[in-house]
């Protein structure tokens, strides 16, 4: 079976269902949470996201802020801008599905959390010590985590197990996951690697292989629609070059 794996959508409707058509045929779905956040369509993704086959899906950051379950004055002022619309653009049969969401789960050889094994919805996975300090907090071989919007591998050497790996995502190259790794998928909604293309996983359970892809979308639309909102100019801004 394949299996959608999508990350930090930012209600950006036209990159998720970029994304679901680019993907092709799959039989379920991995979400690693912030689903909602910075961009027009909250309501539109939630209801896209909670229609997938074999949907799993996980809270994020910006979806325990709407709950009330993060302080909005931890966020940025642009961040805080969003989630003060959000509260009034969010219909409440959405905002009772996100509140159902688990912070953590664990299926079979996989843990799905947003931000990281030891703090599910807040620490940043981004450099080889916070890697390290993670590897500890999760039993299955691969543990998926969003929240960076940057797609990457850290990966246990297997000659030297104390040594951890950091590499990038080949695009299109199927590739397999021998030793324990945390994984990141990227972002469909707001990518940060300087990318503005959507980016996502394909895990095929046949062969154990793992395949991470970008596909383009309709970015000027998105861009038009925040502005329409009122809402901040820098979250148009950053997804024409992906920062």
């Amino acid at each position: 079976m394949r299996t959608l794996i999508i990350s930090d959508i930012h209600a950006n409707l036209p990159a998720l269902d970029a994304v679901i058509e680019d993907a092709g045929s799959f039989g379920q779905v991995w979400c690693l949470g912030d689903v909602v956040g910075y961009g027009p369509d909250p309501n539109e993704c939630i209801q896209r996201i909670a229609s997938l086959p074999g949907i799993r899906c996980v809270k994020g950051n910006h979806d325990a802020a709407i709950l009330g379950d993060i302080p909005v004055q931890a966020f940025n002022y642009e961040a805080r801008a969003s989630l003060r619309w959000l509260q009034s653009e969010l219909h409440p049969e959405n905002k009772l599905w996100l509140g159902e969401l688990p912070e953590r789960l664990e299926l079979e050889g996989v843990t799905l959390a947003h931000a990281s094994p030891r703090n599910p919805v807040w620490e940043y996975i981004m450099d080889i010590r916070a890697a390290e300090e993670n590897m500890g907090e999760f039993a299955t071989r691969v543990c998926l985590v969003g929240h960076t919007h940057f797609p990457y591998l850290f990966q246990l050497e297997a000659k030297t197990p104390d040594t951890i790996r950091r590499s990038l995502l080949p695009e299109d190259k199927p590739f397999s996951l021998e030793e324990k790794s945390i994984l990141n998928p990227g972002s469909v909604g707001q990518p940060r690697d300087n990318d503005p293309r959507a980016a996502y996983l394909i895990f095929d359970d046949e062969d154990q292989r793992w395949t991470f892809r970008r596909v383009p979308y309709d970015i000027q639309q998105v861009q038009e629609r925040i502005l329409a909102a009122g809402l901040p100019q820098r979250h148009a801004a950053r997804l024409a070059a992906g920062w």
